[in-house]
């Protein structure tokens, strides 16, 4: 192609992703009027229900027929580390609380706290508010307060006296649902709340009501960002239903609570997430209680060692075990609807404008390519679906600085992205073997270089679409093109250890590719995943395709701490592929007791097993693990004389077998490994791959 030509095709992709990133730009349609109430907000038949629901709920503990109830609690909460653009999450621990609830007329309440347990999975020293671990009696009161009021205070309550003057309401729906207590079902409105000042401290949800006694049957709902007294809250998601006992008496039966908090200052993909759920059965009503039981604090505990003994009917993981972490669905579904009630008004506690790092090693690396980097960048939520991140820095043995922007627009089932990138850096893998964070630090220490490098620079445009609800089944397409440069060694020999000389750096193919992929992700219980990729590219007019694929089985059985691990990856190219797209094997994370990488491919295959077990929980445990692989070349070099890594295939499968410890809850790992056919011996330090991509 002439240089005019490629000036013209040039300037038309320029076009083209302008108009996309101006169209993510483009405000937001406002939310349409619902069809279930022709009177839209503030309806005086919606209005007349948010009165009935005040009275009846200013005057439910006037009910003459109850005098007394006591109620026994069970209830768990987890704390997590969550990263919000992918499906991770690590539980850091869990707690498992038994209650026994008392009220007495006219509106005494008392919480006794008779068993409570926990385990650390990762070091913390967390302590939670008191009604993180407690019922809420009384839908919250007038004043809705969270954590004592260090985390929530001052926010009326839609029922509250005078709420009309705060809020707008909206009828949605009229519904049917089962309820604990009663074998009939309830028919129920659904009432939409959102606040008449989005600046002020507010409620955004739903509540439910019964039709024939205006009573809160249910509480869907989150806050606005002035509501958060905590500087570090992303959100609190809120469910709350209620039980219909005796046929009269409506009264707590379950929560589900998730407060999720982060740095204020720096946009981190990691997050702490605390998320619990308690639920309230077998009731006595109008029983005499003891005197003196409301003396004190609403909120009293038994002894340690008594709460530690209490006879819990289910186990510590059991509800772990049997749903996982992800989200419940009706407090995802309160993100949804809370976006379409203020029309994709900013709700979360954090400021929209952060610093902002990808990941640790993103502010400081050190490779033989680059030699010291350092970075920084800035991410902006322009609206709750609408995200810009920007990430620079500069290499400073290469002399050159290196820049991504990324625009994210989502709207469910879907994400759209654009990015842009200046001399990104990449490496040839496609399996890592090591986090940035510990390639650093091998590389200065010891001038071990896990990376394989090589910059990439140009524009992407994808959209991920989920197939499945909750997400478990999820499709992406990429379009791609991009120009790839050669990296080179910069740095021969590391800062910390002299005498030490880097390996080369592989040679690759420069040029120009342009490629559209299409990546299925499929997510099963228990602990069963699959991904596929399959591209179609040209690179500097030679068409080629690659195919490759992995399945991934994990298990954790949390009662006993064992956990087995097991993956398979494959990959095919087909065609004249570029030196930069094949497949690398060899050392850590593919074949350990071989040398690193030194096996390419333009077709893998690569099975890998652990298992792990522990010996002095949590500081110590056993680990074994197992791994079998091939590769083989369609060309058995390619301008040898310009490679300093000469390219050969394993020529047979390779099998290696290893043992090793995991120490300190198993962040870090001590592997021993033995290469059977043609390896020999490796002792490898690494991290728990569950840390790499916050690393």
């Amino acid at each position: 192609m002439c240089r005019t030509a490629r000036r013209g095709v040039r300037g038309v992709r320029g076009v083209a992703a302008a108009a996309v990133f101006l169209a993510l730009l483009s405000p937001a349609p406002l939310p349409a009027q619902d069809p279930g109430d022709p009177g839209g907000w503030n309806s005086p038949r919606t209005l007349e229900l948010i009165r009935r629901t005040r009275e009846r709920r200013q005057h439910a503990a006037a009910d003459s027929s109850l005098r007394s109830y006591a109620a026994d609690a069970r209830g768990y909460v987890y704390f997590f580390l969550d990263r919000q653009d992918t499906d991770e999450r690590v539980l850091v621990k869990v707690d498992q609380i038994a209650l026994e609830v008392y009220w007495q007329a006219p509106g005494l309440a008392k919480q006794l706290i008779v068993g409570l347990r926990d385990e650390k999975r990762l070091p913390t020293n967390i302590r939670y508010h008191l009604d993180h671990l407690t019922v809420v009696q009384d839908d919250f009161g007038d004043l809705i307060r969270l954590g004592d009021g260090d985390e929530v205070r001052g926010v009326v309550h839609p029922a509250a006296p005078g709420s009309d003057e705060i809020y707008d309401f909206r009828l949605a729906d009229s519904i049917t649902i089962r309820l604990a207590g009663t074998a009939t079902d309830i028919r129920v409105y659904e009432i939409q709340v959102r606040p008449k000042d989005l600046g002020a401290p507010a409620f955004v949800g739903s509540i439910f009501t019964d039709r024939a006694s205006a009573a809160i049957v249910r509480m869907n709902f989150t806050f606005t960002p002035s509501a958060y007294v905590d500087r570090q809250l992303d959100y609190i998601r809120i469910s709350l239903d209620n039980g219909l006992w005796e046929g009269k008496y409506w009264l707590p039966h379950e929560q589900r609570a998730e407060l999720r908090r982060q740095l204020p200052e720096l946009d981190f993909p990691v997050g702490g997430v605390i998320r619990g759920k308690i639920s309230v059965g077998n009731y006595r009503f109008n029983s005499e209680l003891p005197d003196g039981l409301f003396l004190g604090r609403r909120v009293a505990a038994l002894p340690q060692t008594m709460r530690e003994q209490f006879p819990f009917e289910k186990g510590l993981y059991a509800e772990l075990e049997e749903q996982g972490l992800a989200p419940p669905p009706e407090l995802a579904e309160i993100r949804r609807r809370a976006m379409e009630l203020v029309g994709n008004h900013y709700l979360s506690g954090l400021q929209p404008l952060r610093l902002h790092l990808p990941f640790a090693s993103a502010a400081f690396r050190y490779n033989r390519a680059e030699g010291v980097f350092a970075g920084l960048g800035f991410a902006w939520m322009a609206r709750p679906d609408l995200r810009l991140d920007f990430h620079g820095g500069y290499a400073f043995a290469a002399g050159i600085p290196e820049a991504t922007l990324v625009a994210s627009h989502r709207e469910d089932p879907g994400t759209l992205t654009l990015t842009l990138s200046h001399r990104q850096l990449r490496d040839i893998g496609p399996i890592r073997g090591a986090s940035g964070a510990v390639n650093t630090l091998t590389a200065l220490l010891a001038g071990d270089d896990y990376l394989d490098p090589y910059f990439a620079s140009g524009i992407a445009i994808s959209q991920e679409e989920r197939l499945s609800s909750g997400g478990t089944t999820t499709a992406t397409m990429t379009l791609r093109w991009e120009r790839h440069d050669a990296a080179a060694l910069r740095v021969t020999e590391p800062p910390l250890r002299s005498g030490s000389g880097f390996r080369p750096v592989r040679a690759i193919d420069e040029g120009t590719l342009g490629s559209l992929s299409l990546a299925l992700q499929k997510r099963a219980d228990p602990g069963l995943s699959g991904e596929g990729v399959g591209t179609l590219a040209s690179f500097d007019g030679t068409t080629f395709a690659a195919l490759r694929g992995t399945l991934a089985w994990r298990r954790r059985w949390l009662g006993s701490e064992r956990e087995a691990v097991a993956e398979i990856h494959a990959g095919s190219n087909l065609g004249s592929t570029p030196r930069q797209m094949r497949y690398l094997l060899g050392g850590r994370e593919t074949l350990p007791g071989y040398p690193y990488r030194a096996f390419t491919g333009d077709h893998f295959a690569v099975a890998r097993a652990e298992g792990s077990t522990p010996l002095l929980h949590p500081w110590v445990r056993a680990r074994a693990s197992a791994a079998t692989g091939w590769t083989e070349l369609d060309r058995t070099a390619d301008n040898p004389s310009t490679d300093p890594v000469e390219p050969r295939g394993t020529g047979s499968l390779r099998t290696s077998v290893g043992v090793g410890l995991g120490l300190g809850f198993d962040i870090l790992r001590v592997d021993l490994a033995r290469g059977l056919n043609g390896g020999s011996w490796q002792l490898l330090f690494s991290v728990n791959r569950e840390f790499w991509d916050w690393l």
